[in-house]
């Protein structure tokens, strides 16, 4: 099989040649293994990160399952109000600092709260331009020049299926499991929880808005992604059960009225999401299991109470067996999580969460020659 069937199979609960390895490599080692700053990647597009992501799958042997790296739901209505643009305030050797700021009709410049920062050898992160003790208005700016213009909507999802083939598949972002995301909105829910469930509701109405379209267009993703990070870090599981699972429930059950896998990848404790999504949702796949400390879930344990319902898909440590450990000790792992998963299919190998950028590729490979000699069915 190729990647794409053995991929596709197990989502319909079928089963595969193998064992399908698809580890979570999704933003540090496809700009790593680019060779180039990473600005490059996330901030002038050359190449995008999902084109990274594509030519590492390629590289590595993998099997691909592109969660939503790139933005392929139909462009939004245009606003109203004057367009953000993203400009350069600092720049160093090993680091660009961006902000976006709005102009209105008679020149009068509106900046966000929030700086974009731009590592030369770090995936790009976000924090309130105060933290970086920088004024409120910058002195002097520049835009963003030398970006390179890729396809948007269909166009888009069009040009990643073609690039990625065989390799693999690709998903799209419709919906999400995480309403309540911040230190700060942990405090304002509960100040005023009904304000988050206003919120809770202008979601669902956006992902049925955005999943109509989808399903409208000439050419469809191969399954939709609704989860997100630290769902289950930021929320607690009674705040989860009140804003995000009825969002998970609406949108697993439209996928399943139109025929395409639904997907979560939620990361950090996951077990009572696991069990939620099992017990109430009609959702396909979920993602990343990750093992203590840096998440819930027992592999064995999650296989025996919820694999007849949920295709199971992570559960390798990142860190302890990814980073630092030996190619032995990767097998060892993989070789375990395939014991304790794969019976019957519906397991998909994969890592916890992310692997790191300095992640040895011996490691990588490590994964494929356990699921060739292990895996199979």
């Amino acid at each position: 099989m190729t990647p794409r069937q053995r991929l596709l199979a197990v989502l319909r609960r079928e089963l595969p040649d193998r064992v399908p390895c698809a580890p979570d490599i999704s933003n540090m080692i496809p700009c790593h293994l680019t060779g180039k700053p990473f600005w490059d990647i996330y901030l002038y597009q050359n190449p995008p990160l999902w084109k990274a992501y594509i030519d590492a799958v390629k590289q590595l042997g993998i099997d691909g399952f592109l969660e939503g790296l790139a933005v392929i739901a139909p462009p939004p209505p245009e606003p109203e109000e004057p367009p953000w643009h993203e400009v350069i305030i600092a720049r160093t050797s090993d680091r660009i600092i961006t902000r976006h700021c709005q102009e209105d009709k008679w020149g009068v410049r509106r900046w966000s709260a929030n700086v974009r920062i731009y590592d030369r050898d770090q995936p790009a992160t976000t924090k309130p331009y105060q933290h970086l003790g920088l004024p409120a208005v910058p002195s002097e700016w520049e835009y963003v020049s030398g970006a390179r213009a890729w396809p948007t909507g269909e166009a888009l999802l069009k040009l990643v299926k073609e690039e990625m083939g065989e390799h693999g598949i690709v998903g799209a972002r419709c919906g999400r499991t995480l309403v309540v995301g911040s230190p700060e909105e942990i405090y304002e829910y509960y100040e005023d929880p009904a304000k988050f469930r206003k919120k809770r509701d202008v979601i669902l109405a956006e992902a049925e808005r955005l999943f109509a379209q989808i399903m409208a267009q000439g050419t469809r993703p191969d399954f939709i992604n609704m989860g997100a990070s630290g769902t289950l870090v930021w929320q607690t599981p009674a705040m989860f059960d009140e804003l995000g699972l009825p969002i998970l429930k609406r949108m697993s059950a439209l996928c399943k009225e139109a025929g395409i896998p639904s997907h979560v990848h939620a990361c950090g404790p996951e077990r009572h999401l696991v069990q939620r999504a099992a017990e109430e949702t009609d959702l396909t796949c979920i993602d990343p299991l990750e093992r203590p400390p840096m998440g819930d879930c027992d592999l064995k344990e999650i296989k025996r109470l919820y694999g007849h319902k949920l295709v199971l898909k992570g559960n390798l440590h990142t860190t302890e067996v990814m980073l630092r450990g030996s190619a032995k000790t990767v097998r060892a792992a993989a070789r375990q999580a395939i014991r304790a998963a794969a019976r019957g299919g519906g397991y998909i190998l994969s890592t916890g969460d992310q692997c790191g950028r300095d992640t040895p590729l011996e490691n990588i490979q490590a994964l494929i020659d356990a699921c060739e000699r292990w895996g199979r069915y």
